[in-house]
């Protein structure tokens, strides 16, 4: 069998506005295996490769903020909550036997936490990241919703930037559903995120995290 044919994008010298999407078709999995040898792990664009397709992403400062806005909600509930947390950020989920590999906005693993606790995830034989959040802040038509679907993500958020709504999505035969509360996080709906990153925006970051966690607070004191 002749060696696959390298692939030739010249992704080192790609000049990507914030927000640019490039999609590429007909990449064979081995192609997209050498274009992550080659590019490591010191590009600031994300890889979401499946069934053939490759999609270049350069992430915006608006999804930047609103990804690490996320990223503390979630790691602040874990703390007020004592729940194991390992954070995954955009690690590249590798799935070759589903042809299918994204790199998510954030993936957390927190029910299955001690199973992946200290060392590389390895999805041939690790269970999914029990959430992954996603920013979609240009409304890009993409199929990530059918991506961590097919790996079987047991919860999965995206906030989409056309609307400046928070969706939750749960897993349920093998098809998500959309619901009004985390299964992960009982007391958090997404309206109550919603709110969050709106006082973010009109009474800052450190005044509205305080007010948050103040109100997780509140939300688990007994009786």
């Amino acid at each position: 069998m002749s060696p696959p044919t390298v692939l030739t994008i010249p992704l080192d010298r790609l000049q990507l506005a914030p927000g640019s999407v490039v999609t590429v078709p007909d990449i064979s999995w081995e192609q997209y295996e050498q274009l992550l040898t080659r590019t490591g792990d010191t590009r600031s664009y994300r890889l979401t490769y499946d069934h053939g397709n490759l999609e270049i992403v350069m992430p915006s400062e608006a999804h930047e903020v609103l990804i690490r806005l996320m990223d503390w909600i979630i790691s602040t509930l874990c703390e007020e909550l004592a729940l194991n947390l390992k954070t995954m950020g955009s690690t590249t989920l590798k799935a070759q036997a589903l042809a299918t590999s994204p790199e998510p906005d954030n993936g957390y693993y927190i029910q299955h936490e001690p199973q992946v606790r200290d060392r590389a995830v390895d999805l041939s034989q690790d269970p999914p990241p029990d959430l992954v959040v996603e920013i979609n802040i240009f409304n890009i038509d993409n199929n990530k919703k059918a991506i961590y679907q097919t790996l079987r993500v047991p919860e999965f958020w995206i906030y989409s930037g056309k609307t400046q709504r928070l969706s939750f999505y749960v897993l349920q035969n093998n098809q998500y559903q959309l619901v009004n509360t985390s299964p992960t996080f009982a007391i958090v709906q997404p309206t109550t995120l919603q709110t969050f990153v709106e006082a973010c925006k009109q009474q800052g970051e450190l005044v509205a995290k305080r007010e948050f966690r103040g109100w997780v607070q509140q939300q688990i004191q007994p009786g």
